[in-house]
């Protein structure tokens, strides 16, 4: 049973993924369908699509925007979090289910490699650092650290706090709360300025050469 049991979940999360991909739509639909549900659904809907969305590598940043254009500045903060720590969670335990001994040696061995090699030194400050950084991809993060076998723990706990920043700005402009335009530009690039800031410091003080083309989504 076992020996069915990877290859049977593979298949399954590949076959959700793919429905899933083909029944959201692309580009700016996608972001005005999210909005959609905001508005006129419940918070656990939203929830569900939002994570669902990140989950298969829809922009966090969308799914933070249409929460604080449905759902008010406080609201739509803990459910834009909530779905993409939810759509975090999905992507790392599918993939460090999968990740059997032979699938980690080829990582080891193949272009992931240094990415898994920075997660696995310090799994809590890489994490951090990758979610801070202005770069990258979400969805390749939460697979690599599940690849990899990271922790649980201080993966997820940097996951969480590395989102913050960047949720707080795209849930102010969705909610277009009562504040002058220069107040929320400038507070916007205030918090991207302090994340890059954070996440160069965090880089500069990792151990071995930076992480190209594995780094995370802002």
């Amino acid at each position: 049973m076992r020996l069915l049991s990877r290859p049977l979940l593979l298949l399954v999360g590949l076959i959700a993924a793919g429905l899933a991909w083909r029944l959201m739509p692309r580009d700016g639909a996608a972001l005005a369908r999210l909005s959609a549900i905001a508005i006129r659904g419940g918070g656990g809907t939203f929830l569900l699509a939002s994570a669902l969305a990140v989950a298969i590598g829809m922009p966090r940043q969308a799914v933070a925007f249409a929460a604080g254009l449905g759902f008010g500045v406080w609201r739509g903060l803990a459910l834009a979090l909530a779905a993409q720590m939810l759509g975090c969670l999905a992507d790392f335990l599918w993939a460090r289910t999968l990740a059997g001994p032979g699938l980690r040696r080829r990582i080891a061995a193949g272009r992931w490699r240094r990415l898994a090699d920075h997660l696995a030194a310090s799994p809590f400050r890489a994490t951090l650092m990758l979610r801070l950084l202005p770069v990258g991809n979400n969805l390749v993060l939460n697979l690599a650290a599940g690849f990899a076998g990271l922790a649980a723990f201080p993966f997820l706990a940097a996951s969480l706090i590395g989102y913050v920043p960047q949720s707080v700005v795209f849930v102010l402009l969705g909610s277009g709360i009562a504040i002058g335009a220069r107040a929320r530009i400038a507070l916007g690039f205030g918090l991207f300025a302090a994340s890059f800031l954070l996440g160069l410091a965090l880089l500069r003080a990792m151990p071995g050469p930076a992480t190209s083309g594995g780094v995370d989504t802002p």
